[in-house]
């Protein structure tokens, strides 16, 4: 395994190499449920919303982030089937390209019409939150707010955003901006609500995201992130990324534009209480270290007990 990612590592240097990689990795995704399937986007687009109704939140956000949406805007196109007036996805790199978003927001729009219930865990086992009820949220998206979101001229005018949005341009409801470096990327309290799914553990600079969250948050809004802490196949063993050194970890990151970056769930918690939003809810996946922490390298065998048992975590915080 190790030889393997530094190999990867060190190739990752070549041009073409990457994104040959990762459109592999797409084709794959679609086949098995991933971000690029419809009923995985639908499903952890109501996730997130159900757990918001549950922890007082705001459930008719009419402008959504989603950092870091990776090769699929289909969770921000299900908030706007829903009811949300602007979606904007904020990343690193540009992956996803508008003819699979329309693809996807076709077969989104068909489940919101069906008011089909969220797939739950049978159906995607690896997708977080979990929820007590899987029924569709007709408590939260009523027949008058589905009527509005689904009319003919409001499903035309989300596809044309789509169309747009490769071009970079800002008009409409579909916004994409990426790469983006600072918090200057987009307007001082302008969003109700930003999300992430399986994305924030790939956040080089953590303190700079959560200050840019903040300052891009109206006052209310608030954050709602699935955090996956696992070694995402990097090393054996799910906390196995922490057994290597840091020069280790140097040769198998090479010049990807982005890998994990090995933080704990405490960093987390620690950069949203510096900015000082309230949490309003911190649910822990736990699991057994599968390396124990004597084989941990040097700047991981200090990690508390919490983090050392936390494999994922869903957390939903909100600005004063």
């Amino acid at each position: 395994m190790l030889a393997k990612q530094i190999a990867f590592g060190l190739a990752s240097a070549l041009p073409g190499l990457v994104p040959l990689a990762i459109r592999l990795r797409n084709a794959g995704r679609r086949r098995r449920g991933g971000p690029n399937s419809a009923r995985y986007c639908y499903s952890v687009w109501l996730r997130h919303l159900v757990k918001a109704a549950g922890n007082g939140l705001d459930v008719q956000p009419a402008a959504v982030v989603e950092f870091g949406p990776g090769d699929s805007l289909g969770i921000g196109l299900a908030a706007l089937l829903s009811g949300s007036e602007k979606f904007c996805a904020v990343d690193i790199v540009r992956l996803a390209d508008s003819q699979e978003n329309l693809r996807i927001f076709d077969e989104l729009a068909d489940l919101f019409r069906r008011r089909e219930p969220i797939p739950d865990n049978r159906e995607l086992p690896l997708v977080k939150p979990l929820l007590e009820t899987y029924d569709f949220p007709s408590g939260i998206l009523n027949g008058a707010r589905m009527r509005d979101a689904l009319s003919p001229g409001r499903i035309k005018l989300i596809r044309d955003s789509i169309s747009r949005a490769d071009d970079g341009r800002r008009e409409g409801p579909v916004d994409y901006r990426a790469p983006w470096t600072d918090c200057a990327v987009m307007e001082q309290q302008s969003v109700d609500m930003i999300y992430s799914q399986a994305a924030m553990e790939h956040v080089d600079d953590l303190p700079a995201a959560y200050r840019a969250m903040n300052r891009w948050l109206k006052p209310a809004g608030y954050v709602s992130h699935t955090i996956d802490f696992k070694s995402h196949r990097l090393a054996d063993g799910w906390n196995g990324h922490w057994a290597y050194s840091d020069f280790t970890w140097k040769l198998i990151r090479g010049r990807r534009p982005y890998l994990i970056n090995r933080l704990p769930v405490s960093a987390h918690l620690a950069q949203l209480q510096e900015q000082g939003f309230e949490i309003r809810e911190q649910t822990r996946d736990r699991a057994e270290p599968a390396v124990p922490r004597g084989r941990l390298a040097s700047g991981f065998k200090d990690l508390s007990e919490d983090d050392l048992t936390t494999a994922g975590a869903f957390i939903q915080a909100q600005k004063p």
